[in-house]
């Protein structure tokens, strides 16, 4: 019986990635890197990531991209910091700093992309700096620190010994699972992806899709922020900076396609776990961390590259 690559590497190539890059660091550093410490670090460094790439996941899968999500994290936060200093009750502040903040850009990219019929790389390029720039203005590029330690309890604490950033990636994560696999609108997003004409033509609106997708990469990257600002006890100006291009990654390597109707949001998880033991492990092995970007852009080309050549089998 033939084996079919294509259809093994699409279920299971990321998962076998996944465990070569473990059982790697295992060897070369077996006392540290299973320890539970730094099994833990290992999750709450892939979290922030993860919480980016979920939402990009569904800008690539619409035949889109979002490079505008780290200087989303970084306005989200900065807004969510200035709240919490100026005596603004934390969980309102959170919610419109966060969710409010980064739905109103998502939304602004959405109409963007959608009313210029221009292509996301280029909306979400320019918006990538207005973004940046407009954090830079409010905070008057200094960072904002000084948080209630009750904010820092409700995102950075544990529950049952569960850090809760891994319990809020969870929880988002869970959400998203659903409205791909249960809902109308997910179903619709693949169908976009893989053929807008088409879609069109089965009634499906393309405004409110194109929209709605960017609204969710919004969301996700605001509540990156909240949560990036907890862990680290300040807002930073340039903070969230390159997130693009890990969340990209992440999804890439998760096996959607970047050409738009293809992955799972499975796979996005995997991949952030991916990226996060990559420079967990580089770091334990003290290489410095400019090689880490040297295999974060091979990684990105061969996952592509792999993703075109299935494609093309198809």
């Amino acid at each position: 019986m033939k084996i079919n690559f294509n259809l093994y590497w699409r279920k299971f190539g990321t998962f076998v990635i996944l465990i070569v890059i473990v059982s790697l660091f295992g060897m070369l550093s077996p006392k540290y890197f299973f320890s539970t410490d730094n099994l833990i670090a290992i999750a709450l460094q892939s979290m922030i990531v993860l919480l980016v790439s979920l939402g990009e996941f569904f800008a690539i899968l619409n035949a889109g991209i979002d490079l505008s999500v780290g200087s989303v994290v970084a306005v989200t936060g900065m807004i969510t910091a200035k709240l919490l200093v100026s005596g603004f009750p934390v969980i309102p502040a959170m919610l419109i700093g966060g969710i409010g903040v980064g739905l109103v850009l998502g939304a602004i990219n959405g109409g963007l992309v959608y009313g210029t019929k221009l292509h996301p790389f280029i909306i979400t390029l320019g918006t990538m700096s207005i973004y940046r720039g407009f954090t830079l203005v409010i905070s008057n590029a200094h960072p904002v620190y000084g948080f209630p330690q009750f904010f820092k309890n409700i995102v950075v604490g544990s529950l049952w010994k569960i850090p809760n950033p891994v319990i809020i990636a969870a929880v988002v994560t869970g959400i998203l699972i659903f409205i791909t696999n249960k809902t109308k609108f997910g179903r619709n997003l693949y169908a976009l992806g893989g053929n807008k004409k088409a879609a069109w033509f089965a009634g499906i609106s393309i405004k409110w899709h194109t929209i709605m997708t960017f609204i969710i990469s919004g969301i996700t990257a605001g509540i990156a922020g909240v949560v990036m600002i907890a862990r680290l006890g300040a807002a930073e100006p340039l903070g969230g900076s390159g997130l693009e291009l890990f969340a990209i990654a992440s999804v890439i390597i998760g096996g959607a396609s970047f050409f738009g109707g293809v992955g799972k949001i499975s796979g996005v998880v995997i991949g952030s776990l991916v990226l996060g033991v990559i420079n967990n492990g580089l770091n334990i092995l003290n290489i410095p961390t400019f090689y880490q970007q040297i295999v974060l852009g091979s990684l990105i080309i061969i996952a592509v590259t792999l993703d075109r050549t299935f494609s093309a089998k198809r």
